[in-house]
């Protein structure tokens, strides 16, 4: 009797098992597309929102190089301009989805809509999730423009170069080219220069397409302003950093770095004061470099910071001291080394922001960055290359403090 209860109740267990088996297997088909729908709608709203972050970026810096523009059409110019390095698009779309607007307070509010393309909630009826971003950016009035920022030297021919994608935008910049060669520059399609003047010493040029404000040709260039004024430190034999660095943070001293690369993609910090950079220093891809107060001088024509692409970089002058001012500069009272010109890369893609003298008339300079902030420079190159890039700048003014046209625009919101 005993033995019989008991084999009923095994039997009875399983079945219970069994029937529980079996709801659970029905409840797991019944939640799977919805589980499924869930971590397809996550990765495409994770797509979403990366894809807004990167417009607002191409948003805030439109918004900033418009601001100062004259015109509600120059306004709308330069937003365009900006938006296009980052954004495909014909131009009957952006007249739908790109407005500005003027503000009572003098500001002036970009909006850009857009769309990404899902790949999981398309299957569910949702093919596209809208984007909107906006920036606002409010610039000063009743400045006076025409302070020099670029200086060409060179004179050799196409000694500048600006390709698609350029986008160079100032209220009060001068762009003062020296070549007197046949072309002194060439301007390719898809580029944008617009600056308070374009000042170019001779009259020969090939202009493929683009925008170019302000261009006067047979003008007379503002002549080179550092040349035999900047004060040439002895470099010390001793080096104070080389070889290479592994590490996620390095804080560098002032002093002679000798040969160093930076792995990885580590944050690079240089104290204030003056860092003499002799032979390279590589800092990798995606690193970030701050260099608040600091002075970088190179002893020769082989000796450079080269930056990798997707770096962040912030690099302002000392405001006081011998080298106030001087953000970058290299040696010039050795002919040899004059007569020996280099190329010198600028690369900061992800955000740059520079403030501060840069006088590299050894150099021919390449400008491949993005700058999410109005750098203020005094910029003097041997030749000039300016590849897709959005530049926003305006004139240095010494570390002054003094009103310079375009230093306050800032973003409101």
């Amino acid at each position: 009797m005993k033995r019989n209860n008991f084999l009923r109740g095994v039997t009875f267990c399983r079945r219970i098992g069994r029937d529980e088996g079996g709801n659970f297997g029905i409840m797991t088909a019944l939640l799977l597309p919805i589980l499924l729908m869930a971590i397809g709608a996550a990765i495409d709203f994770g797509l979403a929102f990366a894809e807004k972050e990167r417009l607002q970026g191409l948003v805030d810096s439109a918004a900033l190089a418009a601001a100062p523009a004259g015109s509600p059409e120059q306004q709308l110019l330069a937003a365009k301009s900006m938006l296009a390095s980052g954004v495909a698009l014909e131009e009957e779309e952006f007249q739908r989805l790109l407005a500005l607007g003027q503000n009572s307070d003098g500001s002036l509010t970009v909006i850009f809509n857009s769309q990404v393309q899902t790949s999981f909630l398309k299957l569910f009826g949702l093919p596209t999730l809208d984007i909107s971003v906006s920036a606002t950016a409010i610039a000063p009035e009743g400045e006076t423009a025409g302070a020099g920022c670029i200086y060409v030297l060179a004179s050799n021919g196409q000694d500048v170069l600006i390709n698609s994608g350029a986008n160079v935008h100032s209220k009060a910049c001068e762009i003062n080219v020296h070549s007197t060669a046949n072309p002194a520059f060439i301007m390719n399609a898809g580029s944008s220069i617009n600056t308070a003047k374009f000042c170019v010493k001779g009259k020969n040029y090939i202009k493929n397409g683009g925008t170019l404000a302000n261009l006067v040709t047979g003008c007379s260039p503002t002549p080179d302003p550092y040349a035999g004024v900047l004060p040439e430190p002895t470099v010390p034999s001793l080096c104070t950093t080389s070889g290479a660095k592994d590490g996620t943070r390095h804080t560098l001293k002032a002093g002679v770095h000798c040969d160093t690369t930076f792995n990885g993609s580590p944050t690079v910090t240089f104290e204030p004061g003056l860092h003499i950079i002799k032979g390279r220093m590589i800092i990798n891809s995606n690193a970030t470099v701050i260099a608040e107060g600091v002075t970088f001088y190179f002893p020769d024509v082989n000796s450079e910071l080269r930056i990798n692409g997707g770096v962040t970089f912030t690099g302002t002058a000392p405001t006081s001291g011998p080298y106030k001012g001087i953000l970058m500069f290299e040696k010039t009272s050795d002919k040899a080394n004059n007569a020996n010109k280099q190329q010198y890369v600028f690369n900061g893609s992800k955000g740059e922001i520079l403030e501060g003298i840069i006088y590299l008339p050894n150099r021919n300079v390449t400008y491949n960055s993005t700058t999410n902030q109005v750098s203020r420079i005094s910029l003097v190159a041997n030749q000039m290359i300016i590849n897709a890039a959005n530049w926003l700048m305006e004139p240095y003014d010494g570390g002054s403090g003094g009103s310079t046209a375009g230093e306050n625009v800032r973003l409101v919101k």
